[in-house]
């Protein structure tokens, strides 16, 4: 399957839950120096209310990925960066994510 780009560096071939879209183009917009993030599979969850949460799990081979929870479900981020753990976890902060 055919990824479509956009804004650039968002690349989306899943569907976005609610509120994650907007912040993770707020992080990208304030932060040049990650490659890309690709949205993953949604799954329903029952504890995902309120204010969109991330969490960082494990490193791959390019970057993190990362589990945003929001909107009653939850979704896999990859995040292409060189980044430490600890700088993305502020990343994701200052772009208004809760994160766990």
């Amino acid at each position: 399957m055919r990824l479509r780009t956009a804004h650039d560096r968002l690349k989306v071939e899943h569907s976005i839950i609610g509120g994650v879209r907007e912040m993770l183009e707020e992080l990208l917009r304030a932060n040049p120096e990650i490659r890309s993030v690709i949205p993953g599979v949604i799954r329903p969850v029952r504890d995902a209310k309120g204010k969109v949460r991330v969490r960082v799990t494990v490193p791959t081979q390019n970057g993190w990925k990362a589990i945003a929870l929001s909107a009653g479900a939850r979704q896999e981020l990859f995040v292409s960066c060189g980044w430490a753990k600890e700088a993305l976890e502020e990343a994701f902060r200052k772009a208004g994510a809760v994160v766990e």
